[in-house]
């Protein structure tokens, strides 16, 4: 199977130490929220996804995702769903189980709202595997799947469901954001009749957005 291939360097600095404080901010890069920023809290597990991957991922998916359905499944700071939603998706759910969290998001998409979305945001606080086990067949088109790298399980048994629920006819995929101590085979075992067709190394983290072929 064909796929493409990217490798993102870190500048030498970056590497020097892998205790790195998170940033303060993170910026919308595109669409009707474009340069808006979102705050972001230091909490436990948190790891905004960075400019540059954000930047890759929006490349590969295209700028428009008029139409598009969207789950945002461990959202923290939002940054991918609020992005998805920059770029006309119809509905994005983001879903961070964390009370502080969820507010936080809260927070970062009242400030946006003075320059609406034509799309609909929700945000959950709530369980996301427990959230996606609930969802029907095929109900969304874009699944972002980046939980904490900390815990295996839970990005397995996620993409597992996200399988299930993701319709990519339409555009779209399963985007999985992992640690770079896991192959991408590994990954790729999860998804049976997937493919990861884009895929990415940046320092820490491996990044694939699968499609089925249906797309």
């Amino acid at each position: 199977m064909l796929y493409w291939e990217q490798k993102i360097n870190k500048p030498k600095k970056a590497t020097k130490s892998l205790k790195t404080e998170p940033p303060k901010r993170v910026r919308i890069i595109g669409g009707n929220w474009r340069s808006r920023l979102l705050t972001v809290l230091d909490l436990p597990g948190l790891r905004p996804t960075t400019d540059r991957i954000r930047e890759t991922l929006f490349n590969w998916l295209g700028q428009d995702l008029t139409g598009l359905r969207c789950l945002d499944l461990f959202a923290g700071t939002g940054a991918l769903g609020f992005e998805a939603a920059s770029r006309g998706a119809a509905l994005v759910i983001l879903l961070e189980k964390d009370k502080k969290g969820c507010a936080n998001l809260s927070a970062n998409f009242a400030l946006l709202q003075s320059s609406p979305a034509n799309g609909v945001v929700e945000i959950l606080q709530r369980d996301s595997l427990e959230f996606l086990k609930q969802q029907s067949d095929r109900s969304s088109n874009l699944i972002f799947v980046d939980p904490p790298f900390q815990d295996s399980s839970l990005l397995d048994r996620s993409v597992i469901e996200a399988a299930r629920v993701c319709d990519d006819s339409g555009g779209g995929g399963i985007y999985v954001e992992f640690p770079s101590s896991r192959s991408r085979e590994e990954v790729e075992a999860l998804l049976p009749g997937w493919h990861c067709g884009k895929y990415l190394e940046a320092g820490q983290v491996k990044a694939c957005l699968f499609r089925s072929g249906r797309g």
